[in-house]
């Protein structure tokens, strides 16, 4: 076989096993697993299970009714999807189990981030409850009606009734849902707050997040699509009771409008996003990023997508800036890009990660976060740790602690870098960090991209020629979360000093230089084929030091990034694809499909995960 040496490893074909084949996870053998079947699809001999399995409610906001929660916050109140309040919000469904030989994933942890790893989504129990599987005539999408479909039924069952999703105004109920909860929430202006408080002054109020989702004038909103965008709404904002807030940052590619000087011409504009989500819809344009950030951006030292600095491939932070600016009732930004799918409840994921990355200490938290993470290969985290710290220091390098300095610093960073709290030997210091909110959450290893050979590496621009590059760290596909005070150092660094680097360098740049809080969170990442773990280690941590980044036989290397193909989480991944497409109940490449899933173990089940780039 001609082509990269994975190509050759076996494929894994437990990713299809279905329904009927579910298991305890007690009692799962992974298909990577020595113990469990060939990997050749044609020997797979799927055992059905004649008891059948009944599809279970999610409810991972089942903290907030505790005695420990209503000791310090103020109560959630319900939330609805209309102005009358009879209609509360859908919950999803999944089966508790696993389909056996379900695969482990190559990189990443469910128990890390505190992820459910013993229950598995199929179509219905995950999109039903959004439109998947009725008719157009009955409120649904017109979607899932020629898939496999036994025992989907019961998701109606539990609902109560299929939810007519016509009549929605999500910005109606949105707003409505933070107006009712507004208590747990700092006031930023006198119109969000009547002066009134139902519960004690004491109470602590909870820190509140946008989620960001990134489209333009022209984007096809497909019935998928409005499925995928509903359940984020339905499960951060109106779930949660107004802890997140889903708003569309709308990129206006025609330069030749402004809408910002006309309302009529704003609202025209806004009129190509569908009825149901046109209230969460802010425009925005590269022209108008000229205006906020007007330049000189010179002394550019290697612009390899040869795109002006305002593009919104060079600099897609740019319009969030100046989004956070406009929005002072959020404390965190998640950016969001529209090819992104996710197998599993929002609110579990968003919630995990937030938690995780509060949790971790600042001591070797670069080094670590520049590595991928596989528990066969390292053991619990604080093995890996110490791994970390060991192949560091052994190299003679000492952890970032604190601003970095460079000769191109500015002053800028004396007002808001963060200071550690002494010198890093001292062991009163291990713990600093722990319980602090991270600044930025990036989902893939936040790595030195100097001489890594990445494409992006040196698209650095604005800093004097005359003295060494700054130092950079860079993490691939833009999705993650910002802090507010993250974003401002962005926008002064934009503003005033006219400093700027390539899209996906620039955040974890900025954290670095201020000293500010950068975590990249493993999140289970799953591969198609069996890698071998000394080939994963070699290769996806190949780096400088053991990092995966920082020389040319980085994984970011342009010549060495085909190995990210086969992953389900990486911007130009051949794999998120078609199992999105299998699990969804199409054919792909002559396999799945109705006919095979009642032949074999029913519908695809799978664990939570994220897929990405979901194109079609």
């Amino acid at each position: 076989m001609t082509g990269p040496p994975w190509r050759r490893y076996e494929r894994l074909y437990g990713y299809y096993s279905g329904l009927r084949n579910l298991v305890p996870i007690s009692g799962l053998l992974p298909e990577q697993s020595p113990a469990s079947i060939s990997s050749s699809h044609k020997t797979i001999e799927w055992t059905a299970n004649p008891s059948g399995h009944f599809p279970i409610e999610l409810n991972p906001y089942s903290h907030h009714n505790s005695r420990e929660y209503l000791g310090k916050y103020h109560p959630v109140r319900q939330c609805f999807l209309d102005a009358s309040n009879e209609r509360s919000p859908p919950r999803i469904y999944g089966y508790l189990g696993v389909p056996q030989h379900h695969p482990e994933p190559l990189r990443g942890s469910y128990h890390l981030l505190g992820l459910q790893d013993d229950i598995c989504f199929d179509r219905f129990g995950r999109l039903g409850p959004y439109g998947f599987g009725y008719e157009r005539d009955l409120g649904g999408t017109g979607e899932g009606l020629r898939v496999e479909r036994e025992g989907s039924e019961d998701i109606w069952a539990l609902m109560g009734s299929r939810i007519d999703w016509r009549s929605v105004n999500w910005g109606e109920a949105q707003h409505k849902c933070y107006l009712v909860n507004r208590d747990r929430f700092r006031h930023h202006n006198t119109s969000d707050f009547d002066g009134t408080s139902t519960s004690a002054d004491v109470l602590q109020t909870v820190p509140r997040s946008a989620v960001v989702l990134r489209t333009w004038v022209g984007f096809a909103y497909t019935p998928e699509v409005i499925m995928h965008m509903r359940a984020m709404i339905n499960e951060l904002a109106l779930g949660s009771g107004g802890e997140y807030g889903v708003h569309l940052l709308v990129h206006v590619k025609d330069d030749t409008l402004p809408f910002w000087e006309s309302k009529q011409l704003y609202e025209r504009i806004r009129a190509s996003v569908p009825d149901e989500f046109r209230g969460l819809v802010t425009l925005w344009s590269e022209k108008q990023m000229k205006m906020i950030y007007p330049g000189p951006f010179s002394n550019n030292i290697k612009n390899r997508s040869r795109k002006p600095t305002h593009h919104v491939f060079r600099s897609a932070h740019m319009p969030l800036q100046y989004f956070a600016i406009n929005h002072p009732e959020y404390d965190y930004f998640w950016n969001w890009e529209m090819d992104i799918r996710y197998i599993g409840h929002y609110y579990e994921l968003f919630d995990g990660l937030g938690h995780w990355a509060r949790r971790q200490r600042r001591k070797w938290l670069w080094e670590r976060n520049a590595k991928y993470y596989n528990k066969a290969l390292y053991g619990d985290w604080e093995q890996f740790s110490e791994i970390v710290r060991q192949e560091n220091e052994a190299a003679g390098n000492r952890p970032v602690w604190g601003p970095v300095a460079f000769p191109n610093a500015s002053l800028v960073q004396e007002q808001y870098g963060v200071r550690p709290p002494g010198k890093v030997e001292k062991e009163a210091h291990e713990l600093w960090g722990v319980g602090e909110e991270a600044d930025l959450i990036t989902l893939n290893p936040i790595f030195d991209p100097d001489g890594s050979g990445w494409v992006f590496e040196k698209d650095v621009t604005g800093y004097d020629l005359e003295v060494p590059i700054p130092p950079r760290r860079a993490a691939i596909i833009t999705a993650g979360r910002l802090s507010r005070r993250l974003l401002n150092v962005m926008h002064e660094e934009n503003l005033r000093l006219k400093h700027t680097m390539f899209t996906e360098m620039w955040p974890p740049s900025c954290a670095l230089h201020y000293g500010l809080k950068a975590v990249y969170a493993p999140h289970p990442v799953y591969f198609d084929r069996k890698w071998p773990l000394d080939d994963f280690e070699n290769i996806f941590n190949g780096g400088r030091y053991g990092s995966s980044g920082g020389n040319a036989s980085s994984v970011f290397h342009c010549a060495h990034e085909h190995n990210q193909q086969g992953s389900s989480w990486y911007y130009n991944s051949r794999f998120a694809g078609p199992l999105w497409r299998r699990w969804l109940g199409h054919t792909e490449n002559g396999e799945g499909g109705a006919e095979e899933e009642k032949e074999d173990s029913g519908r695809m089940c799978l664990r939570s995960m994220l897929l990405h780039p979901i194109k079609y």
